[in-house]
């Protein structure tokens, strides 16, 4: 990923892509060259649940280990910083969501387009195959918890009214199946759309299927994954804020920031 120094040597909510060695030797004024480095804003939903903050942090603390920048998370409702108070300028913003729904379309570039500074907003996650990796991982350690073998799986999606919004999930329930090689995968919504996760289960097992896990296209635990319990699967897996792949897309979307037309210009040295 391009991402080579050192967490240990960078300062909270700063980075310096590159080729640096890790061991290389840094003068004095490295810190405050680093300093000019666009710090990487999460703009997330936000949650009251405690867990969903703790999964977040777990993801900040990948996204640090991974590439020496620690994000900031900005929330859109229930906790502070919100997303406004959370941006600087030249910040990149990467939305932390799996769908195009309202807060991706609307929202989120409503907050950015008002903020004073130049900042930069990437795409969110919807679609790319690492979230498909992440949720065969979750589905897998499900799995071994529950100690069964799926022979179908649900999908759970949030589930989003707005034309597009699924959209994520449709592609991710190809890619996880692609993935599972022969498991018949099926989508279902936690709201807005349907089918039902209940619903979803129900079915397989009328036709005949015995043993259906739900892979959850959810981030961070909330009321959605809490009803997730109830919906009838033999195995239910976590959700993927806090998977590996999910930090190493985060990364990625920041890194192509950097580097794009009309993106933050990144400056070294005595002369920044």
């Amino acid at each position: 990923m391009g991402w080579t120094v050192r967490p240990d040597t960078v300062r909270p909510g700063t980075a310096r892509p590159g080729t640096a060695r890790p061991d290389t030797a840094r003068p004095a004024s490295a810190a405050v060259r680093l300093e000019r480095v666009p710090s990487l804003v999460l703009a997330v939903h936000g949650s009251s649940v405690p867990g969903a903050a703790s999964a977040l942090g777990r993801l900040c603390d990948r996204v640090e280990e991974l590439g020496g920048v620690r994000p900031v998370l900005g929330h859109l409702d229930h906790q502070n910083p919100s997303l406004t108070e959370a941006l600087r300028d030249g910040a990149v913003v990467v939305p932390l969501l799996l769908g195009d729904g309202y807060h991706r379309t609307v929202d989120i570039p409503a907050v950015v387009r008002s903020h004073e500074g130049r900042c930069v907003l990437t795409d969110g996650l919807s679609g790319d195959r690492a979230v498909a990796l992440a949720l065969r991982d979750r589905l897998h350690e499900a799995e071994r918890r529950a100690g069964v073998r799926a022979d179908a799986v649900v999908l759970a999606a949030a589930g989003s009214s707005r034309p597009g919004g699924n959209g994520g999930a449709r592609i991710a329930v190809r890619q996880l199946r692609r993935l599972l090689r022969g498991v018949p995968v099926c989508g279902a919504y936690c709201s807005s759309a349907g089918p039902t996760v209940a619903e979803a289960v129900a079915r397989l097992r009328g036709a005949g299927y015995r043993k259906v896990a739900v892979a959850a296209h959810l981030l961070a635990p909330g009321r959605f994954t809490a009803a997730l319990a109830g919906a009838g699967a033999d195995a239910v897996a976590d959700p993927i804020a806090d998977h590996p792949e999910i930090a190493g897309l985060v990364l990625r979307r920041y890194e192509a920031a950097l580097h794009r037309p009309g993106g933050p210009v990144v400056r070294f040295g005595a002369a920044a």
